[in-house]
């Protein structure tokens, strides 16, 4: 079963700013229609809803981490685009708590916080849109010349650099990255055969709003010598293999873990 290349049902989460804007707009100028789902910044998501190009966008709140609202995410993003045939898992935070400066009872509620919305909420996101693409393989695909038997569907994670090389200042955001991987990885096993390909791109460090302070002065020099191109990575770029990822051309590739760091971090 192969679904065109555009005209696709989308769900960004976490795309009021930063690199699920850009997700979104690349997945709008394809020709898709998109949810851009926010937790508490409203403004924003409008702002990014407005951005996007072409009709049927529509915006969908609530926090992740409650299992029940992210049900009610899924159903509203469902009902406004008429299904779900990509789901992208970008809803993430990232708190600095280094072990040596930590209090116990901070480390504890920042780890249970990292757990409940980088990991868990990707888990349930990825069940609810997952069940959704499963069940919507029949007649309904008909109208886009996709035969009715089968499925057709694509996650794709937004894991981290961090979680091969490291975090010693955000550690339970590495950990939870890492697991977000493994958990692609056991998706794209289990859902194969319903024709959905799942996949997770580890971006290195990439501008964003909440970045940019840390990209001025000697700081943000020894952040751009990282990599041997000299300069930290876009949002753009990341949003153009997360669109591939995404394609009918990517379903060979379900499984993979991409790595986005222009050579900043090399693994084997």
């Amino acid at each position: 079963m192969n679904l065109p290349a555009t005209g696709r049902r989308v769900l960004v989460s976490g795309a009021s700013r930063g690199l699920g804007r850009a997700v979104a707009q690349a997945f709008a100028e394809n020709g898709d229609r998109v949810a851009v789902h926010y937790g508490s910044r409203a403004e924003e998501a409008q702002a990014t809803l407005a951005s996007l190009p072409g009709p049927g966008h529509t915006a969908v709140q609530g926090d992740l981490a409650d299992p029940t609202r992210a049900r009610e995410v899924a159903d509203a993003a469902a009902e406004a685009l008429g299904g779900i045939d990509i789901l992208v898992n970008n809803a993430a935070i990232m708190q600095s708590h280094p072990l040596p400066e930590t209090p116990y009872e901070e480390w504890v509620a920042i780890w249970q916080q990292h757990v409940a919305v980088n990991l868990l909420a990707t888990a349930n996101l990825s069940h609810l849109a997952a069940r959704r693409m499963i069940d919507q393989g029949g007649g309904e695909r008909s109208e886009m010349g996709v035969p009715p038997a089968g499925g057709w569907g694509r996650i794709v994670n937004i894991g981290s650099r961090g979680a091969f090389r490291g975090e010693p200042d955000h550690p339970a955001y590495a950990a939870t990255k890492a697991a977000v991987h493994a958990l692609g990885q056991s998706l794209a096993v289990s859902l194969a055969p319903h024709g959905i390909a799942v996949a997770s791109v580890a971006p290195g460090f990439f501008t964003t709003e909440r970045v940019a302070s840390r990209l001025t002065g000697e700081e943000g020099e020894a952040i751009r010598a990282q990599s041997p191109f000299g300069r930290v990575g876009t949002p753009e770029e990341i949003a153009a293999a997360v669109l591939w990822l995404a394609s009918p051309a990517a379903e060979w590739s379900s499984g993979t873990i991409l790595d986005l760091n222009g050579a900043s971090h090399l693994r084997t």
